[in-house]
């Protein structure tokens, strides 16, 4: 985050998204690359929101989570796991809007290139407010006296992407930040991100535990692998 209170995007991840691993940029591509994280960066504004529900101990088990006061159900094993343990459950959205969409449109049609450079920024930046929610639910978390795991998004282990209408509804992210998604249970905007957090009393028993490639729902497609890292650590 800048001094200025803004949030910027992260450019060595922006070009880990473009495939960049070490090879030289011309001089034409790395100003193109400099102008689309700057236009990224003044035009879009993140929007976020997050609301802490009780775990409903009782009607969950070691493969589902159900959360109290809003009927979210979160089906799977791993995020069972994830959530063992959790006296509440934060859960979180952000999105750059439909700016971003804009933006990305009209690109296209002038250049492609331009608009997959803008697009890789624009997905830095949406991770950067994904951060900075998160850090928001840590510091009130600990102002409670708790803890918190790392945030766990739909889609990855077996934590279904069919649960994204019901979890924006909980949140009431249609509304609030304009975030909704497709019948295939796609977010729009695309540049968005929803994920839950678990707040306990003590350590969380799996903090240090990431789930592996081997239950991940995106483990065909994912690009990490075929670069030899994980999004897990």
């Amino acid at each position: 985050m800048a001094p200025d209170g803004r949030l910027r995007v992260d450019r060595a991840e922006a070009l880990r998204y473009l495939g960049y691993s070490g090879q030289e940029l011309d001089v034409d591509l790395a100003g193109r690359f400099d102008e689309a994280v700057e236009a990224c960066e003044r035009e879009l504004h993140p929007r976020c929101v997050h609301a802490v529900f009780p775990l409903d101990s009782e009607r969950s088990n070691e493969c589902r989570v159900v959360l109290a006061g809003c009927g979210l159900v979160l089906e799977g094993r791993d995020i069972a796991r994830h959530l063992e343990g959790a006296r509440d459950v934060a859960l979180m959205a952000c999105t750059l809007g439909v700016e971003s969409e804009r933006a990305l449109r009209q690109r296209a049609a002038i250049s492609p290139t331009d608009a997959l450079m803008y697009g890789a920024a624009a997905s830095s930046l949406v991770e950067a407010a994904a951060d900075a929610e998160e850090a928001r639910i840590v510091e009130e978390a600990v102002a409670r006296g708790l803890r918190t795991n790392f945030r766990y998004s739909p889609g990855y282990g077996d934590l279904p992407l069919d649960v994204q209408p019901a979890f924006l509804d909980a949140l009431d992210a249609p509304r609030r930040i304009g975030l909704v998604c497709t019948e295939g249970n796609l977010l729009v905007p695309t540049k968005s991100i929803t994920a839950v957090v678990g707040l306990f009393e003590g350590e969380p028993p799996n903090a240090s535990v990431r789930s592996g490639c081997a239950s991940c729902a995106l483990r065909e497609a994912c690009t990490l692998r075929g670069q030899g890292r994980t999004c897990h650590g």
